[in-house]
């Protein structure tokens, strides 16, 4: 940055001096550091142009300039026509003008242009009488109306856009902090769309802490900027982990603080769907409970500090077996070798067939938790579809932000799908309301979801009620789609494994081994599944974390063979 004494990293408010006078700047900049330099930051220049220049960079960085200091006679730019430009940036922060004797008429007319909040006349010996307590009022007053800054990367977008959900969703799921900046509703918004020259056609834009800006950006793209690592550092690793759910993490924690050279590849975000959870209340070791983003960011942490690499996010598309290697090709045709596989890729949430649904994905109707719109839905309508815990927890959480939260089930209750303590929480919550033998029949509204038709399934009555959100948990399916090795899966596409594969009438043709599979193994050997992939998982949090970290034993056991 150009301004003298500007910093990498400014977390104090700052207090800009501009003037062409080297001597006059430096004996300002010293009495203003000597008195508040341990409250703000004192940053400073000769030239006009380079300190408007700086102006943009600081707002997109997200700085905040509590007070401008400016010379009123000066050869480029007088002090009143710079502050004009400034309170474009920065309308909040104090402007103090320096003048001669000769300018105070400059200076008392500035005060009606400008909203000049002082006019400070040259010199201010001494400054503890003259300069002092006229800058400690104006700071005090300033710091009233003063909220600081959110340091880190703003969203801008529509509320009811799919790609603004979709950069949420992600930046929410890697656990990075952002803050979203609504459009139609914040002004803050509006005025970095402005200053950039940018209008709502170029929507969303990702702003980062450097103060540079992605205007519709990818997800690749934003990931890369975030600081993600997408890229591969090791030709060969002893074990590659495809998917960063609870199996997939605690694979990655045992298997780096074991010695193995460990690859963990990610999709779209760790943490899987538990890490969507808003509440997990029986996962062993946390009495109170702990939430899906914390149970993950604990494990990211854990995997990171023991060696594990993770990449994310990056799709894996194929794996082939070659040479007593397995060879992982990722989307970009990224080869990586790795003598042992662990698949722990998990499951996605069914879509719901019905219609207008599809046409309001990411603009009021959510798959899973979607905890990332949760505070849109703040004294609003809202509804879940589904029975089982993961809808409980989403409807308990909903519940503290939403006016009224409905739970629609075709059977008549939820006993013989939901845990009892959630079912005991449910109704214990004034706003919570269970409709049972209920379904939807069609989603409608014009750019978001306005409303539901409703079907109840015993009396075919219909009702069309007004909906601001939807929140679909109708059962999941496997992620295997991808899969083109002989790897066997059962009918619903789930990972068989272990003693399981014998009943299949093509395992002798696939496996060519002098011993059975490992519990853990598939029909490929040196290629394991765990996790919620896995046909007969258990489908919890803890059984996956079990599975996960004995795969990585199994992987041991097979290494041994084929060194």
């Amino acid at each position: 940055m150009p301004i003298k004494d500007a910093e990498k990293t400014m977390s104090l408010p700052i207090i800009l001096c501009i003037d062409d006078d080297a001597q006059v700047l430096r004996a300002l900049v010293r009495d203003l550091k000597t008195k508040y330099r341990d409250h703000y930051k004192i940053i400073s220049t000769a030239v006009v142009n380079e300190a408007l220049d700086s102006l943009l960079e600081l707002k997109n960085k997200g700085e905040t300039i509590a007070m401008f200091i400016t010379d009123q006679r000066m050869p480029v730019m007088e002090g009143v026509p710079f502050l004009e430009k400034a309170i474009k940036f920065y309308p909040e922060a104090k402007r103090v003008l320096l003048t001669a004797y000769s300018d105070t008429d400059a200076a008392i007319k500035a005060i009606n242009t400008v909203q000049l909040d002082y006019y400070l006349v040259k010199p201010w010996d001494p400054p503890e009488e003259k300069l002092y307590p006229i800058i400690d009022g104006l700071l005090e007053d300033w710091q009233t109306i003063y909220h600081s800054d959110f340091k880190g990367i703003n969203v801008v977008g529509h509320q009811y856009s799919q790609k603004s959900h979709a950069i949420k969703d992600f930046l929410a799921g890697n656990l990075i902090p952002y803050k979203w900046l609504d459009i139609q509703t914040t002004e803050e918004a509006e005025r970095l769309l402005t200053l950039n020259n940018l209008s709502s056609n170029d929507l969303p834009v990702v702003f980062f802490e450097d103060g540079t800006y992605l205007v519709n950006p990818s997800i690749l793209e934003i990931a890369g900027k975030a600081g993600l690592n997408p890229h591969v550092k090791h030709d060969v690793y002893d074990v590659v982990i495809i998917g960063g759910g609870p199996a997939g993490l605690a694979a990655g924690v045992y298997g780096a603080s074991e010695g193995l050279k460990t690859l963990l590849i990610e999709r779209r975000a760790p943490g899987g769907q538990a890490g969507t959870s808003s509440r997990i209340e029986n996962y062993l070791g946390f009495p109170t409970g702990l939430s899906g983003a914390e149970l993950t960011r604990r494990a990211v942490t854990q995997a990171a500090r023991l060696g594990t690499e993770l990449i994310t996010p990056q799709s894996v598309k194929d794996i082939q077996q070659k040479d007593g290697y397995n060879k992982i090709i990722l989307e970009d045709e990224t080869t990586i070798n790795t003598r042992s596989v662990i698949i722990t890729t998990g499951v996605d949430y069914r879509t719901l067939d019905k219609k207008g649904i599809s046409d309001f994905t990411g603009a009021g109707i959510y798959y899973g938790a979607a905890m990332t719109e949760a505070t849109a839905c703040r004294d609003k309508e809202v509804f879940i579809v589904g029975g089982g815990n993961s809808a409980g927890q989403a409807a308990m959480y909903l519940s503290k932000f939403a006016r009224n939260v409905y739970i629609m089930i075709r059977k008549e209750g939820l006993e013989s799908t939901m845990s009892a303590y959630l079912i005991e929480q449910i109704k214990g919550t004034s706003n919570i309301t269970v409709r049972g033998c209920t379904e939807i029949v069609e989603a409608k509204g014009s750019d978001k979801l306005e409303q539901l038709a409703l079907i109840n399934v015993d009396t075919k009555e219909t009702t069309l009620e007004k909906a601001d959100a939807l929140y679909i948990f109708i059962g999941a399916k496997p992620f295997t789609d991808w899969i083109a090795l002989n790897i066997i899966k059962d009918e619903k596409g789930f990972i068989e494994t272990g003693r399981e594969l014998k009943s299949y009438e093509n395992f002798n043709k696939i496996w060519k081994q002098n011993r059975d599979p490992y519990l853990l193994e598939t029909s490929c050997p040196g290629i394991f599944a765990a996790g919620d992939v896995r046909a007969h998982a258990m489908n919890r949090v803890a059984a996956a974390v079990g599975e996960g970290s004995m795969a990585i034993s199994f992987v041991h056991k097979y290494l041994a063979e084929v060194k």
